[in-house]
């Protein structure tokens, strides 16, 4: 057994490199020593050990049951001869007897020593864990460690935590040594401790960035109202200001374009398109349709579908290219949208109506009044809508 100054030395060495409490080094030593005196009389006795502040030593007590007469030597002792030791014991009661724990072998003194260092490594984990669930979709900055099979291993300083190849964006190469900021996205404990999940992808990052570079958003003036990301190509983020003094957009692009043109590079030159949040579904949908100009919006309410019309020289902008602009507005407004341009409108009205002969004029001039009836919007972007590009940083 260690000496009463090594071992209080010990524990308050242990509680100080390890950030650990001191409650659970001292159980952990506890059990490791009950642990070996179990070994040495093979779990023949009852015992308890506890930890002595006053003269820094684990106490072993035997514990006993009273009994008139003996068929345990180990678990159980005469009334007569208990009451030697307390004279007020009766049958039944239970007496605990200090043992002289001195006598540990260095095996015992080894065992101990690994119980010890197993449960404050236990300790230590659960107290990462807690650490980074705190953290949960925060960003985070680490070093490329090791690669594993296109993953990336990134140090965090007290864990390591794993960058899928999944979650990274197109186009980004890495090398050891390389620094990377990504935001945490699962945390789960497993058999060799918490395993911490990282993504570039992710929406969360892109809202965390801004989060960091604009002070409005973290004050709560300006909210983020919706992120929506093809990594690596085109972004879209609706802003909402509670301060009518105050201009999202604008904040959101800081001087000159400082404060967005830092999340751009952030992200390897992935456009964004910074939009004005409405609640009129028809004045979002044009806002998120940027940088096209919409000319008519036909809402359907019970579908959550729209008809937009666009000029003809607006219509490539507003789909974008593969469909991407459309695709992102679509996600981020949370309706199906289907975009025309006025000469294909104009061209499906004349052909609707040259399809009626003499006898469905009825129907056609039904058919006529329930379309005028329906929900039509007239409405351009609400300005301001900024794209910031690739190209833009120089």
């Amino acid at each position: 057994m260690e000496t009463s100054f090594n071992l209080k030395h010990t524990i308050d060495q242990i509680v100080k490199e390890k950030g650990i409490d001191k409650n659970i080094v001292v159980e952990a030593l506890e059990q490791a020593v009950l642990t070996a005196a179990n070994k040495k009389f093979r779990n023949t006795r009852d015992l308890e050990a506890h930890y002595n502040p006053e003269i820094g030593e684990v106490e072993l007590f035997e514990f006993v049951t009273v009994v008139d007469e003996v068929e345990d030597s180990y678990r159980e002792i005469e009334l007569v001869e208990a009451r030697e030791e307390d004279p007020d014991v009766e049958v039944g009661d239970s007496i605990g007897m200090k043992m002289d724990a001195s006598g540990f072998s260095r095996i015992a003194a080894q065992t101990a020593k690994q119980v010890i260092i197993q449960r404050v490594r236990e300790a230590e984990r659960e107290t990462i864990y807690n650490e980074f669930q705190e953290r949960m979709n925060e960003i985070v900055n680490g070093v490329v460690r090791r690669f594993e099979k296109g993953d990336l291993i990134v140090d965090l300083g007290r864990a390591e935590a794993l960058l899928p190849h999944k979650e990274q964006a197109p186009r980004e190469v890495y090398r050891q040594g390389d620094r990377v900021k990504a935001v945490i996205t699962e945390i789960r404990m497993t058999t060799k401790g918490p395993q911490i999940m990282l993504s570039r992808t992710h929406p969360q990052m892109l809202a965390k960035l801004f989060e960091a570079e604009v002070p409005e958003i973290a004050e709560g003036i300006v909210e983020i109202k919706g992120v929506v990301r093809e990594p690596g190509g085109r972004a879209k983020i609706a802003v909402y200001s509670h301060d009518s003094d105050v201009d999202p957009v604008g904040a959101c692009v800081g001087m000159r374009g400082s404060r967005v043109q830092n999340v751009v590079s952030e992200l390897r030159g992935e456009k964004i398109d910074i939009i004005p949040w409405s609640d009129d579904i028809a004045r979002f949908a044009c806002n998120a349709l940027a940088p096209a100009v919409v000319s008519k919006v036909y809402v359907d309410e019970e579908e959550y579908a729209m008809e937009v019309i666009v000029a003809d020289d607006q219509l490539s902008l507003a789909i974008g290219k593969r469909g991407q602009n459309v695709r992102l507005a679509a996600k981020l407004t949370g309706w199906k949208i289907d975009i025309k341009s006025e000469t294909r409108m104009a061209e499906a009205e004349l052909l609707q109506f040259a399809s009626y002969d003499g006898t469905e004029v009825e129907a056609a001039e039904a058919e006529a009044e329930a379309a005028a009836e329906a929900p039509v919007v007239e409405v351009a972007a609400e300005a301001p809508v900024v794209e910031v590009a690739a190209e833009e940083q120089e």
